[in-house]
């Protein structure tokens, strides 16, 4: 279609510039009488070299006026109000006493949302600000994360073999066979879940500290070869978060402030409570034999008796920080982000098929459909989402385990809650 402009158009009483053009005036023939513009911007309108007198400015609002009418209506504001149902649902049927919600994209929040108590004994409300014990979800806000920052700044590569970094990985190794097998183990293996370690023991019931902890898990036999399949496991991640630890020359819990949580801005993601933090932390589990529950005290047990320091349990955060993480995760995968290249976060985001049952990424799972999704949950009821290819996440933190683990009722409503969520968002336009 051809467009023909007239030679003199006429200012339209009352209407809005669509562009405030500021180019340099030219010489022109002839030249319409100087006038102020419908925008009531006199001067930044220049006549331009065009026959006939027709100006740059006036042009460029036209095609404003006429591009902006093509591209259809805007984006509209998501309506979350039926997850905001199904979370209701899920405290009126006890599935957890209450929890908080947060989409968002890399550069705002959607919808920040709380709802029903701390417990069931007629506890305050959870507000956006109810700290919540993450459990595993540590294992990527806290652990995974400082490893992201240890990459760029070439203190690790995800190669290295474990040994490099905590020797007595091999020095401790029960027998010949499984010295050779440790030596092959690497970073790699430890956070894509592939080493060959045990998914769990019961190290609390004699180890009450974080050192005997660590040399019970190094002195514990691989249960099969690096890479032989993939077996979920802390043991990994607490290795990991050693491995970490003496990378960075600090604490993991120091790392996490210095690189991540200091730099994010996420003021309220912690290790260790302090008692005055007890008010706006969601309790958990009754501790056993006892009438108390652990409260503002990390709720998975050898993370307990590793004295809340290890690297797959023991962060309690809001769910505003996690966003601010994952927010920043958008960013990097834009490569807009002065934190996190967009080469170490895609590093960090494909499939690693170490095994053959693997596709894990470092640290987080990855969805295995057309989408680009990173998610992780925690045992005590808390979710992140990353949607990379949506461009938005979500994190649902709740204390499903309170009073008792015994309560299976969470999976349900949270995948309801989740397909409502990016339902809202696909049906609004995307972001």
């Amino acid at each position: 279609m051809r467009l023909a402009f007239p030679r003199a158009p006429a200012q339209t009483a009352g209407a809005k510039c669509f562009m405030n053009c500021r180019t340099p005036e030219s010489s022109v023939l002839p030249a319409w009488p100087r006038r102020t513009p419908a925008c009531g911007k006199p001067g930044n309108h220049p006549r331009a070299a065009v026959r006939g007198g027709l100006r740059t400015g006036g042009m460029l609002c036209l095609l404003g006026l006429l591009f902006g009418a093509l591209d259809g209506p805007a984006a509209s504001t998501p309506d979350f109000s039926p997850a905001a149902a199904i979370l209701q649902r899920g405290i009126k049927e006890r599935a957890f006493p209450g929890c908080t919600v947060v989409v968002g994209t890399a550069d705002k929040v959607l919808w920040s949302a709380a709802f029903g108590r701390l417990d069931y004994a007629g506890g305050a409300p959870v507000t956006t600000q109810t700290l919540y014990d993450l459990a595993s979800v540590t294992k990527v806000a806290g652990t995974t994360a400082v490893f992201m920052q240890l990459v760029q700044r070439g203190k690790v590569r995800i190669t290295d073999p474990v040994s490099r970094f905590i020797p007595e990985f091999l020095a401790l190794a029960p027998s010949a066979e499984d010295k050779a097998w440790r030596q092959r183990v690497t970073l790699e293996h430890l956070l894509t879940h592939t080493a060959g370690l045990t998914a769990w023991k019961p190290y609390y019931r004699s180890h009450t500290n974080y050192a005997a902890m660590l040399r019970a898990i190094l002195t514990t036999p691989l249960e099969s070869d690096p890479g032989a399949r993939t077996r979920y496991s802390d043991l990994g991640l607490f290795l990991a978060g050693e491995a970490a630890a003496r990378a960075g020359g600090k604490p993991l819990a120091a790392l996490e402030r210095e690189l991540v949580f200091g730099p994010l801005g996420m003021t309220n993601t912690l290790r260790n409570p302090a008692p005055g933090l007890r008010p706006r932390i969601a309790p958990t589990e009754k501790l056993p034999d006892q009438e108390r529950f652990a409260h503002g005290v990390v709720h998975d047990e050898n993370a307990r008796a590793g004295e809340g320091l290890t690297g797959h349990a023991g962060l309690f955060a809001t769910a505003e920080d996690l966003g601010k993480l994952a927010a920043e995760l958008l960013r990097a995968d834009a490569g807009q982000s002065q934190w996190l290249t967009r080469a170490v976060l895609a590093e960090f985001a494909r499939p690693h098929n170490l095994a053959p049952d693997s596709g894990r990424g470092l640290g987080w799972g990855i969805e295995r459909d057309a989408k680009r999704v990173l998610s992780h949950n925690g045992f005590t009821g808390t979710y992140l989402r990353i949607e990379l290819s949506r461009k938005m996440y979500l994190v649902l933190l709740t204390n499903a385990v309170h009073p008792t683990r015994d309560n299976h009722q969470l999976g349900a409503i949270r995948r309801e809650a989740i397909q409502a969520i990016l339902e809202a968002v696909d049906k609004s336009g995307g972001v």
